[in-house]
């Protein structure tokens, strides 16, 4: 895609926040703050640190080679062909696994509304629906995205200002404000433990900025765009999640939380405000949807990476400027996903599924590894060393994702997802092997016809070689005499 028309950074920043911003925060915070209580706070802050230093890496390396791959191809130059398949396809395969759940979600909050919907034709509607917006292209999907971000962001904005006038005592709740987690002395519910544990999940409420770098080779000036993106997008993130759970802290009684519920709506139900609570619901759904539409938009750009570099099937190549194929692609993958949902036991199913989590640590990890080595390798490229603290902050990062990686079986649930995201990458391990193998194999055993073709060829090849030869034995006598 010319970049005279590409992705500018406010369009790209919604794109990236419209990703982020999804039912893991909405929803999965409520299992961070019981583990850690009012000290979520540190660990969101943390995590803000971490995801800063894993971008920063990322945008070094965008800056240097806005490639179409992003961190599959970085990850290919600084390891090798086995690494860059590996991690394509795992990545693939998380949000994959990530988004066919989510579409099941989503299709289960809808029947409060509409109690008579199938939750499986409502999830392949969805399924099917997201698909076909992402055809029209990254310019349009970037529109559409930031109507959709900004609806969402802006919900959070007047739960936060909401909240705050409800502490200040501007607007009456029926709860009194003097019992919450701040206020109940215990600081550190589950101790240094608790935080660790809640790691998990606040990393993945930062999970998806990724999909700036995969929309790098679409965007305009990624020179200028992508780090602008990057840093509004950051900003954005940590001050909206600080705020928005510190809110919450403030206004919910510390046992006053429910897992099935987002804490955002368990706020304004303890305070009387169950109509502000039912638009949340809704403000929810549409997050979701959102983070489907951007996923799907990083899947596609995906096997389009992987098929060009030979490490998916040749009918995958598109080389124009939407991936239709790779999105497509995606779009079965996701609706194979729901139909697993919907055959296996819940257990089988559950294990697919906790192999999400470990895929995008995962590649988070092998982001930052990539960047170590890209910045051993060439330095600073046109004087942009962005990562600060190099190599010290690579290798705080490393350890640190690394360490919340190990915790997973300390979390009720996440104990599968571990063994699930090692056992998915020695999967991908094996059959980049196997694929290396068979190559291999065929061009050692090639056919009798392919043989002959070739002996001819050898020949062709040696009279050339011989004639040349002359030609510069008489060319040379020639320049003597």
């Amino acid at each position: 895609m010319s970049n005279q028309k590409g992705i500018t950074t406010f369009p790209l920043t919604m794109l990236a926040l419209g990703t982020i911003v999804g039912g893991s925060f909405f929803l999965g915070t409520t299992v961070a703050i019981q583990a850690a209580g009012p000290s979520v706070l540190f660990a969101f802050l943390f995590g803000g640190l971490l995801v800063y230093f894993i971008l920063q890496s990322l945008s070094e390396m965008t800056t240097a080679d806005p490639s179409p791959g992003s961190f599959r191809t970085y990850a290919q130059k600084s390891f090798g062909k086995g690494m860059g398949f590996t991690i394509g396809w795992v990545y693939w395969t998380g949000l994959i696994l990530a988004m066919s759940s989510e579409a099941f979600a989503v299709s289960t909050f809808l029947r409060a509304y509409f109690p008579n919907l199938s939750p499986a034709l409502v999830g392949i509607v969805i399924i099917i629906s997201v698909t076909l917006i992402n055809l029209l292209g990254a310019e349009k999907l970037s529109k559409l995205e930031s109507g959709l971000a900004s609806f969402k962001l802006l919900a959070i904005v007047a739960f936060i200002i909401l909240g705050i006038l409800i502490v200040v005592g501007l607007i009456s709740g029926n709860a009194s404000n003097t019992n919450n987690f701040f206020t109940s002395g215990q600081w550190l519910v589950g101790g240094i433990g608790g935080i660790a544990g809640s790691m998990l999940i606040v990393m993945f409420t930062y999970a998806g900025f990724e999909v700036i770098g995969l929309a790098a080779s679409e965007a305009k000036d990624p020179n200028y765009t992508i780090p602008r993106a990057i840093r509004y997008t950051l900003l954005g993130l940590i001050g909206l999640y600080v705020l928005a759970i510190g809110v919450t802290l403030l206004l919910t009684p510390s046992a006053g939380f429910v897992e099935e519920e987002s804490p955002l709506v368990s706020a304004l139900n303890s305070q009387g405000f169950a109509w502000a609570g039912s638009i949340m619901n809704i403000v929810m759904i549409t997050a979701i949807l959102s983070t489907m539409l951007a996923s799907t938009f990083a899947q596609g750009r995906m096997i389009r990476s992987l098929a060009a570099e030979g490490h998916a099937p040749s009918w995958l190549k598109d080389k124009r400027d939407i991936p239709y194929r790779g999105i497509l692609f995606s779009g079965a993958g996701m609706l194979s996903g729901l139909v697993l949902g919907l055959i296996l036991p819940a257990s089988v199913y559950l294990f697919l599924i906790s192999s999400s989590g470990f895929s995008l640590l995962f590649t988070y990890l092998v982001i930052v590894a990539s960047h170590y080595m890209f910045r051993k390798k060439f330095g600073c490229q046109n004087n942009a060393c962005r990562l600060p603290f190099y190599p010290y902050s690579s290798w705080f990062t490393m350890v640190s994702i690394v360490i919340i990686l190990l915790s997973m079986p300390f979390i009720a649930g996440q104990g599968a997802g571990l063994i699930a995201g090692v056992t998915l990458v020695a999967i991908y391990v094996c059959a980049y092997f196997l694929q290396k193998f068979l190559r291999k194999n065929k061009k050692v055993h090639p056919t009798t016809s392919s043989m002959q073709g070739n002996m001819r060829t050898s020949r062709q090849d040696q009279l050339q070689m011989e004639v040349s030869d002359e030609w510069d034995e008489r060319t040379k006598q020639k320049n003597d005499n």
